[in-house]
């Protein structure tokens, strides 16, 4: 199973005991995944109708705790649930404040009544909706990416500032004529995944948010030393070539005696450090004088090449 289907069962297990926050929820699934019909005969129906099960059993659930409705007026299979009879419909309408809808659309673009999503409690619940029924989440051990789906402009804009509201930067984008709600940062998916109380899931992804910057980080500071000692071995290469130029041309015994004897330790130590090269020197000389008596040695042997 993947991260994002283990948040989803996570999320799906989660029953809020307020009827406000159920109400919230049910809006979320109801403005992804739903719609209102009405038959030949005149009646109206409301459907719910998906290929997340998750989506119908949390409706199913939901449904029964918020309104008490019996099974027997719920036709429910694992990708379709409707309701028929009128006063449960008609209780629905007035609850999901779909008074307004028209045959087959959605209330005002896709969005939720802002009267249901009013308290903060609720905008949590709305957002645990909206995960299950238009959410997503990219395997945590490659990339950071959540991202819902949404039908309208309106509907993702709607999201968008519900997030923002909880201080979660989300963004917009349009792909394949849906709108793309996002977020990027690790942070902010452990924020968002607070927020629905996917907790179990929040602390599985913040296990895997450790190692993972353990393991850059470990593998940024072997980068880092790897690239320090081939720079030292490269520059100890270019300074023991020129010693030897020198030696073959003009000889070391020419030199001064603070060149000569730099010349001389770098011939004997051609591994060791600025550092260490000052040491070995009688008197101890530090690390930038050793640095400028190479760098003497240098424009010398730049001269006998030229």
């Amino acid at each position: 199973m993947s991260f994002s289907s283990e948040v989803k069962e996570e999320l799906a297990e989660h029953i809020d005991s307020s009827r406000h926050c159920q109400i919230a929820e049910m809006a979320a699934l109801f403005v992804c995944s739903g719609k209102i019909e009405c038959e030949k005969a005149g009646k109206t129906v409301l459907a719910i109708q998906t290929e997340n099960e998750q989506v119908i059993r949390k409706y199913f659930t939901l449904l029964q705790k918020s309104f008490n409705i019996c099974t027997s007026a719920i036709q429910k299979s694992p990708y379709l649930l409707e309701i028929c009879e009128d006063k449960y419909v008609e209780k629905l309408i007035q609850a999901l404040k779909l008074s307004d809808t028209a045959e087959g659309k959605m209330p005002e673009d896709g969005i939720v009544n802002p009267l249901l999503i009013k308290n903060s409690c609720c905008r949590r619940a709305f957002l645990r909706g909206m995960y299950l029924a238009a959410g997503s989440m990219s395997d945590p051990e490659k990339s950071y990416h959540l991202e819902f789906v949404c039908r309208t402009e309106h509907q993702a804009v709607q999201l968008q500032e519900i997030i923002c509201d909880f201080q979660i930067e989300a963004r917009v984008i349009v792909r394949k004529n849906h709108f793309i709600v996002y977020i990027k940062e690790g942070s902010g998916i452990v924020d968002l995944l607070n927020v629905t109380g996917a907790h179990v899931s929040l602390m599985n992804l913040e296990n895997l948010r450790i190692v993972k910057e353990m393991r850059n980080s470990i593998n940024r500071r072997v980068n880092c030393e790897a690239a320090n000692i081939t720079k030292t071995v490269n520059a100890s290469s270019k300074q023991t070539e020129d010693i030897i130029l020198i030696q073959n041309t003009l000889g070391l015994k020419g030199l001064p005696d603070s060149l000569r004897e730099i010349a001389e330790i770098r011939l004997e130590y051609p591994d060791a450090t600025l550092k260490e090269l000052g040491r070995y020197l009688n008197p101890p000389v530090g690390k930038s004088g050793v640095n400028h008596r190479l760098r003497k040695l240098s424009e010398i042997a730049e001269r006998i090449r030229g």
